[in-house]
Order: C-alpha cells, then sequence, then structure tokens
C-alpha cells in the first residue's frame, strides 16, 4: 500500500502563506483523487480541497476558496496544497489522504 507522506507545515502570522506537500512513498498515487483534510482537537478531522489524479479536477471547501490552491506534479508524484492568506482559523493539523490511505498530518499554527 502507498504510504503519503506530507511536510511543509509550521508557524505563521496571519495574512502568510505556507506551502503542504503530500508525496507518496513506495508507489505512485491511483487515478483518485487526493484530498486534504484538517483537524483541530476535539474537532472531527474536515475536508479542505481535493484533485482528481488523472485529470487534474479540484475542489476546496467554501473556508478556504480563493486562498488555498491545490496541484499535483506527477513527474514527482506529489500533491501541493499552497495556503494563502491564512487565519488563525487555518490552525489545524493538516491530512493528505487517498482512498482508505492517510499520511501522519503535519501542524499549521497561524498566529494573530
Amino acid at each position: 500500500q502507498v504510504q503519503l507522506v506530507e511536510s511543509g507545515g509550521g508557524l505563521v502570522q496571519a495574512g502568510g502563506s505556507l506551502r503542504l506537500s503530500c508525496a507518496a512513498s513506495g508507489g505512485t498515487f491511483s487515478i483518485y483523487g487526493v484530498n486534504w483534510f484538517r483537524q483541530v482537537p476535539g474537532k472531527e478531522r474536515g475536508f479542505v480541497a481535493s484533485i482528481s489524479w488523472s485529470i487534474g479536477v479540484t475542489r476546496y471547501a467554501d473556508s478556504v476558496k480563493g486562498r488555498f490552491t491545490i496541484s499535483k506534479d506527477s513527474a514527482k508524484n506529489t500533491v501541493y496544497l499552497q495556503m494563502n492568506s491564512l487565519k488563525p482559523e487555518d490552525t489545524a493539523v493538516y491530512y493528505c489522504s487517498q482512498g482508505g490511505s492517510w499520511g501522519q498530518g503535519t501542524q499549521v499554527t497561524v498566529s494573530s
């Protein structure tokens, strides 16, 4: 089974940017969608964005539309989440997933 590895999280001030990466290790992404979710303590994991690996169709949660961009690099077997105009409410652990596979998560903290 393909392992997903996230990276790129960190601490940033409100209004700043971060780019998260999700790399597929031990294989390649399948033709289906690759998703980003996020979770804060005490809340359910929530959908952020997705991209179809085969044709690149994207979808976003309303809360991030116009600020976040999901993209893919087939040659690097990697999906990215470019996050701009970050807000304190974007603070969460961000996970990528495809099918039943999940990464370990990467912490994003946005200070006010």
